[in-house]
């Protein structure tokens, strides 16, 4: 398994934890890095993941609801949504992951941890998000737009 896949797994389930308990950011991902075996670059994506996610969370619910018709960050499921928070982020925050590459992976992740129709509904948001100039302050258009491999 990839490092970044592997460390986008990791980020999920201290993201899952997070929403479902009252522990701290610093709590909930060294108890699920803790959990696993995995080289140092697996960790510092991880951790890079989290906290940034953790930093941009309203931002990130605000933008996934402005792409989700008749949906609410709340109503989502808790995997679901914090699946779509992780490729949204690398979508508009992470300059090196083509948003090809942050859609599939999150495809891939509903697909491991959620439910057979989750896949197309993330999918569906994500790719929205990428298409959408207006979705991040940071990002640029053409760098989210550009093709693997540029």
């Amino acid at each position: 398994m990839y490092k970044r896949t592997l460390a986008r797994g990791l980020t999920l389930q201290a993201l899952y934890r997070l929403d479902l308990t009252d522990g701290s950011p610093r709590e909930c991902l060294e108890d699920v890095l803790s959990s696993r075996k995995a080289e140092e670059g697996v960790y510092q994506y991880a951790e890079r993941l989290f906290y940034g996610i953790v930093e941009k969370r309203q931002e990130l619910d605000a933008i996934i609801e402005s792409h989700a018709a008749n949906w609410t960050v709340e109503r989502m499921s808790v995997v679901d949504r914090n699946i779509l928070r992780i490729g949204a982020y690398e979508i508009l925050y992470i300059d090196d992951v083509p948003y090809r590459v942050a859609i599939d992976e999150a495809v891939e992740l509903a697909k491991r941890f959620s439910t057979r129709d989750s896949g197309g509904f993330i999918n569906a948001i994500l790719d929205s998000i990428a298409k959408d100039p207006s979705a991040a302050e940071s990002g640029v258009p053409s760098r989210r737009l550009a093709p693997i491999g540029q």
